[in-house]
């Protein structure tokens, strides 16, 4: 079972992307700031992270800047509401970006496109 980091400070954004990825057999971890995100990635294993931007006591933009300066590689995919911020993301390293609001149909097949198949 793949595990996800799911770095989401709404709550309703929140449950309704870890309904959905149990109900497609992920294993979701939900955090809600960029503190908890960094602590999480640093003392567990995950083959994806779901990370929004504007998070509260560490930013995203800090998070997916600091793993990736640390040399972390696994898959990043920015979830935000701010479709500007695109290219701040993806020159920081991110690996995909979602717009709020979105279908989860589309943020599976992006999960799916980042993880290997079984």
């Amino acid at each position: 079972m793949k595990r996800i980091l799911l770095v989401e400070d709404e709550k309703r954004v929140a449950s309704f992307i870890e309904k959905g990825l149990l109900k497609h057999g992920y294993c979701p971890t939900l955090v809600r700031d960029g503190e908890q995100a960094l602590n999480q990635i640093y003392h567990e294993s995950y083959d994806l992270v779901l990370l929004d931007l504007g998070l509260p006591i560490i930013s995203g933009r800090a998070v997916l800047q600091t793993l990736r300066q640390q040399g972390f590689t696994l898959p990043i995919i920015v979830l935000t509401a701010y479709s500007e911020k695109k290219n701040l993301a993806l020159g920081l390293g991110a690996d995909g970006f979602i717009d709020k609001p979105f279908r989860f149909s589309e943020l599976l097949e992006v999960i799916q496109s980042h993880l290997p198949q079984e």
